[in-house]
């Protein structure tokens, strides 16, 4: 479980919250804490009061993917073999040959092989967000964290990511997204407003308070 207590830090308020393994989709307006959420559960950030454990560790003693909204705030190497490399040579893996198979399998599990070799100049921002991915994943983080990484995809290429995202295997997958279609395929689904997690349970159940607002899927229209 992850569970949170009495969180303090910018705007966000939240006394108790427990998250627990799958997909957990955050939604709720621009300015609303879901960036700063994120960013204390990877350890970027730590909060002003209270606490984070997974699975009774510190954010910063746990295995962590992230990827950020904007893919070329996430890259750090000019060729995507190195990029994907990346996090296995920042845990001082010295193996060139486990590098490199770790980076084939994972490239092959996300259908990039065929970028391995590009510059990241030369990708569009939606190979770019797969690339980030890649490097997120390839060290087989307990949590995967997701930052709007869908809002600058098309439909058909988000709807690759998560099927990405499924078989991930991380154990904990924590995304913010602002597609409502995409939200209700989770596990579990929290609602934050000015800072504080308002609504959280199944999507079914949140939702179910959001009726009439734009934080309600499409498909449930019909």
């Amino acid at each position: 479980m992850i569970t949170i207590e009495f969180l303090r830090h910018r705007n966000l308020a939240i006394d108790a919250l427990t998250i627990k393994p799958g997909i957990t989709s955050i939604i709720g307006a621009n300015g609303s804490g879901k960036t700063t959420f994120l960013k204390i559960c990877a350890g970027i950030e730590l909060p002003d009061r209270g606490t984070i454990r997974i699975d009774n560790l510190a954010p910063r003693e746990t295995e962590i993917g992230w990827v950020n909204e904007f893919p070329d705030r996430n890259i750090l190497f000019a060729n995507v073999i190195d990029e994907i490399a990346s996090p296995l040579r920042f845990h001082r893996i010295t193996s060139c040959n486990k590098i490199d198979t770790d980076i084939r399998a994972c490239a092959e599990s996300i259908n990039i092989s065929h970028l391995l070799n590009r510059a990241v100049r030369e990708l569009s921002g939606g190979e770019k967000v797969l690339v980030s991915l890649a490097a997120a994943l390839v060290h087989r983080p307990t949590v995967l964290l997701l930052d709007e990484y869908d809002s600058h995809l098309d439909a058909l290429l988000a709807a690759q990511i998560n099927q990405v995202i499924r078989a991930s295997g991380a154990r904990y997958v924590i995304r913010c997204t602002q597609q409502m279609d995409t939200a209700m395929q989770s596990n579990q689904l929290l609602f934050f407003d000015s800072g504080r997690v308002t609504h959280a349970g199944t999507p079914e159940h949140v939702f179910s308070f959001l009726k009439g607002t734009a934080y309600y899927p499409f498909l449930w229209m019909r």
